[in-house]
C-alpha cells in the first residue's frame, strides 16, 4: 500500500488527474451558471478561485515533471486544498445556517487582481449567498464540495508525505 502511494506521489499522471479534476469542476460550475441559471455567489467564485489554483499548480507539475517542481506542487495543493475546504465548508454553513457572516458581492481581491473584471464570464459574483443547486440525490453543490475538499485535502497531505519518504524500489 504504501509502495503504491509512493509510486503515484511521484507519478505525472496525479497531475494529469488533478488537472481533470479541476477543469471538471469549472465546467459543472459553468453548466450550472450558464445552462440551469444558476447564478453564482461569492463563495462560488472564491471556491473557483481556488480551483483554478489548483488546476495550474497541477498543470506547472506535470509540465515542469522535475523534483522541485513536484515537490512545491505537493506543498502548494496541500494549503490549496485546506482553503478549498474552508471555503466550501463556508458555503455548506451559509446554505444551512450555522455560518453567519457578510456574503455581498465584493469579492475581496485586491485591484490589482481583479479576475471578476478581466474575466467576468467566470469570476462575477452575481447572486448573494444562501443556497447552493442539488446535484444529484438530494446532494447539494455546498455538500459535495466540502466532501469533496476533505478528501482532496486528506489524499494531498497523504501523497505529499509519501513524497518524502524514500522510495524502496
Amino acid at each position: 500500500m504504501l509502495y503504491k502511494l509512493q509510486k503515484i506521489a511521484h507519478s505525472r499522471w496525479y497531475w494529469l488527474a488533478l488537472v481533470a479534476l479541476g477543469l471538471s469542476f469549472i465546467a459543472v460550475a459553468l453548466f450550472y451558471q450558464y445552462v440551469l441559471e444558476e447564478l453564482p455567489c461569492v463563495l462560488c467564485i472564491q471556491v473557483r478561485i481556488w480551483v483554478l489554483c489548483l488546476t495550474l499548480v497541477a498543470f506547472n507539475a506535470y509540465v515542469l515533471n522535475n523534483r522541485w517542481s513536484s515537490l512545491i506542487a505537493h506543498i502548494l495543493t496541500v494549503f490549496i486544498a485546506a482553503a478549498l475546504l474552508e471555503r466550501s465548508y463556508q458555503l455548506l454553513g451559509t446554505e444551512r445556517g450555522f455560518v453567519f457572516g457578510d456574503c455581498g458581492f465584493d469579492l475581496g481581491l485586491p485591484s490589482w487582481f481583479a479576475l471578476d473584471s478581466w474575466f467576468p464570464a467566470l469570476f462575477r459574483v452575481e447572486a448573494s449567498c444562501g443556497y447552493t443547486p442539488e446535484l444529484i440525490f438530494g446532494i447539494t453543490m455546498a455538500e459535495a464540495l466540502t466532501v469533496l475538499s476533505a478528501t482532496l485535502l486528506l489524499i494531498s497531505l497523504a501523497l505529499t508525505i509519501m513524497y518524502f519518504v524514500k522510495q524502496d524500489h
